[in-house]
């Protein structure tokens, strides 16, 4: 048996309030109560630098708001932004079944009944505000934005997001056809075949290993709901790209085998919005900040940064 230590955070031992004040970032973290459960939220906010915007953002499938998701917060953050994020229902330490997502719509609206009362607070209502989603929490994030009131959100920041599902990763019809014979008590199984995703977004092994020790991380197979939930949200996402008006940025890796650089495509092409930017970079995996290696990371967090702060200027 290993003697060693798995460190309490990603980068290792110091303590949470030494690190995050040498990043130049102030976290807090607490509990919101919904009327489907507790969401723990977590805040980032620049210590020396004026905030300029506000960044409410959503992680991906079997991921939480802490270890290496945060360094994305953490960015945001250096840059100006106050960043707000919240672990989905049935992740991280939220409240519900482990990687449940069989009413995403619902997993959806309960993250953005706390966006949406930070951005609505007295303190930021007066800010632009950006929605970011990774993965499928990209696909989540579209849909809070479709339940969002008029006018509420500046724009959309979407990474690798899930609105196409890759061939390997489609539930399979017959499955879900037998299991839905159970009339819905197969639907929480954790039965699904696992297409060991990870393995297949992080391009640096330094950092997938890294990623592997989230001891919050969930590494069972796929619900039944979820996967059927996922292929159904996709669907529906894909037949209201008209409907998204606001300015995008959404970027892809070509190499992702986890979710369809067509995902990105084809928002761009069939969205309403003037102003709308598609970044596709050759040859990088879908985790594109927290698995590439730091030269690739940089590109794209250089181009985060430029899109939003024009935004800002443009819109603010």
């Amino acid at each position: 048996m290993s003697s060693e230590k798995t460190p309490e955070n990603f980068w290792g031992d110091m303590p949470e309030e030494e690190y995050y004040t040498s990043q130049g970032v102030r976290n807090t973290k607490s509990f919101f109560e919904t009327i489907n459960g507790k969401l723990f939220t977590q805040s980032f906010l620049p210590l020396d630098l004026p905030i300029k915007g506000t960044v409410y953002m959503t992680h991906g499938y079997g991921s939480d708001t802490g270890w290496l998701f945060q360094k994305i917060c953490i960015n945001f953050c250096t840059w100006g932004y106050a960043v707000f994020a919240a672990d989905l229902l049935g992740h991280g330490r939220s409240d519900g079944l482990r990687c449940y997502l069989g009413e995403l719509e619902k997993v959806a609206a309960t993250s953005l009944s706390f966006f949406a009362s930070v951005r609505n607070s007295e303190s930021y209502c007066h800010l632009p505000a950006f929605l970011f989603g990774e993965s499928m929490g990209g696909l989540a994030t579209m849909l809070m934005y479709f339940q969002s009131e008029p006018n509420t959100w500046t724009g959309l920041i979407f990474s690798a997001p899930l609105f196409v599902m890759p061939e390997n990763m489609k539930p399979s019809k017959l499955r879900l056809f037998m299991y839905g014979l159970l009339f819905g008590m197969a639907d929480t199984w954790a039965t699904m075949p696992d297409n060991k995703m990870v393995g297949k977004a992080i391009k640096d092994p330094e950092k997938l290993k890294i990623i592997a020790s989230n001891p919050r991380r969930y590494t069972g197979p796929p619900r039944v709901g979820t996967m059927r939930e996922l292929a159904r949200m996709c669907e529906y996402v894909q037949n209201n790209f008209s409907k998204v008006t606001v300015p995008f940025l959404t970027v892809h890796g070509t190499s992702d085998g986890v979710t369809c650089p067509t995902s990105s495509s084809l928002l761009y092409e069939k969205a309403s919005s003037e102003d709308k930017t598609l970044k596709l970079y050759d040859g990088m995996y879908h985790s594109l900040i927290q698995g590439e290696p730091d030269e690739n990371s940089q590109r794209v967090l250089d181009d985060m940064r430029e899109w939003i702060d024009e935004r800002v200027k443009r819109y603010g």
